[in-house]
């Protein structure tokens, strides 16, 4: 039964893919890539959170806390809660740029606004290099929930009906049917959660009946020293910023306008009512399943434990879709920046076909990496936040700053990934600030320094959150 059902929900998934094709123009790449910039706030809203809640949220959370105790936990939640003020203010500035320079990449945004291509480079480079492991840890991500939900399929089959399913999706529509899928993806992981969680608490008696056991248990449920306190707070705060300004990006350009995104923003704190279910599976987990060999089927073991089959395939598709969809959307989102910013001059009728060319060829690549050289991308992987953060400085100049240089920018994203890079691999702790952290300031301070030393006193683009005239509003 539990194949059966996750087999089902497969299949819609797939007819909503092909529906979502109709009276589309197959050379239009901004309907492609961006939606034609003309998604509700409710398309968005789910696409938006779905870059958001990915199969991380499902076995990565849990696990973490089944794992390394509350730290990660509070880490976790920090972060995201941090990510949506931030979000509500710069994510519109995102789409107004966006439409602005007709942008639908990070380093269209760039190009548009200083014209530079050397800096349209810089951040294109840096944006690949760090995207680029994201697909493996969705394989990664998607290998062990499958397997911890019974489907004995080997590693290799895994990857390969994973990507295929991710190319699907989106040859069809280009970013569309991703959106619309994860209305259905959302439904089952929130409702999977929240049901587990309840059957936990029914089963326990209470939340404070289960912490009781915990700590019957001897796990901790508080953190501990002052080190630990301010890692946690300096990782939460560069992970919110470098989400916001790098990897929703793509999602926020597909809003019909600015007001559209700010309405979103509004209601996607909603999704963190799942949480408290989370961490009350994963407790519940440590006190019943104390021998996990693998710390990540903290929330799936559970799961199997308290459900009937039926429902256990529902959360086998939702956990699938989880990882499948944020697939599609990375090999998207780096297929338009190779086809768009890397390769030069490519004829905009064409860039659609080579954005599934060059989608095909990334996806192929991260699944021969996840089956035979796995830790190939261990430690870039660990770098992509601090690399993501590495964009903040130059789109704060873009959105605010008149006198910042490209030259500025480009010695600042050098800088700073320098310093993550130097500090991440000879492990230098500086009072346990996290890393990307030290090189944002790293990369301001060097932006700054640069723009004023080599400014041109002719060079004073005006900035995006400035509107010259009242017709320029975005309604």
């Amino acid at each position: 039964m539990t194949t059966v059902v996750f087999v089902g929900v497969i299949l819609l998934t797939l007819i909503i893919a092909v529906l979502s094709r109709s009276g589309k123009d197959a050379t239009n790449v901004e309907d492609y890539l961006v939606g034609g910039r003309s998604f509700s706030g409710i398309i968005l809203f789910f696409l938006a959170v779905g870059e958001v809640y990915s199969i991380g949220t499902m076995i990565g959370f849990p696990g973490g806390i089944y794992a390394m105790g509350p730290s990660y936990g509070i880490w976790f939640l920090a972060y995201i809660l941090l990510a949506y003020p931030v979000g509500y203010y710069i994510a519109p500035l995102i789409w107004r740029a966006g439409k602005k320079y007709g942008a639908m990449t990070l380093p269209d945004i760039f190009k548009g606004h200083y014209s530079h291509r050397g800096l349209e480079l810089t951040v294109t480079l840096a944006f690949l290099i760090f995207l680029i492991p994201w697909a493996q840890l969705q394989f990664q991500g998607l290998i062990v929930a499958l397997s911890a939900l019974g489907f004995n399929l080997s590693p290799l089959i895994a990857v390969l009906i994973s990507g295929a399913l991710a190319y699907t999706y989106i040859s069809f529509s280009g970013v569309k049917a991703p959106a619309l899928i994860s209305i259905i993806k959302d439904i089952l992981m929130f409702g999977a959660i929240v049901v587990v969680g309840i059957i936990v608490i029914v089963k326990v008696g209470s939340v404070s009946d289960l912490f009781a056991l915990v700590k019957e248990k001897g796990a901790p449920v508080t953190i501990g020293s002052t080190n630990e306190i301010v890692y946690t707070v300096t990782t939460s705060f560069v992970q919110a910023i470098a989400f916001n300004f790098a990897l929703i990006v793509a999602a926020v350009m597909t809003a019909k306008s600015e007001v559209t995104v700010k309405k979103t923003q509004r209601f996607m704190p909603l999704y963190m009512l799942m949480y408290p279910f989370l961490v009350v599976t994963a407790y519940y987990a440590l006190v019943a399943i104390p021998d996990l060999d693998q710390p990540n089927n903290a929330f799936i073991a559970s799961a199997l434990a308290l459900l009937p089959p039926w429902v256990v395939g529902l959360v086998a598709a939702g956990a699938a879709l989880s990882g499948i969809l944020v697939l599609a959307v990375i090999g998207l989102s780096l297929g338009g920046v190779v086809t768009r910013n890397l390769v030069h001059k490519i004829p905009e009728k064409s860039q659609r076909k080579w954005v599934q060319i060059f989608v095909l060829f990334y996806l192929v690549i991260s699944m021969f990496i996840t089956v035979y050289v796995p830790q190939l991308m261990l430690n870039i992987i660990e770098m992509a936040y601090y690399g993501f953060a590495q964009f903040v400085p130059g789109l704060l100049a873009v959105f605010f700053f008149r006198k910042i240089t490209p030259a500025g920018i480009i010695s600042g994203i050098i800088a700073g990934t320098a310093t993550a890079v130097v500090m991440h691999f000879n492990d230098i702790n500086l009072f346990s600030i996290n890393i990307g952290l030290v090189s944002l300031a790293v990369n301001f301070i060097v932006m700054y320094a640069v723009s004023m030393l080599f400014k041109n006193a002719n060079q004073s683009v005006i900035p995006t959150a400035i509107r010259r005239e009242k017709k320029e509003k975005v309604v």
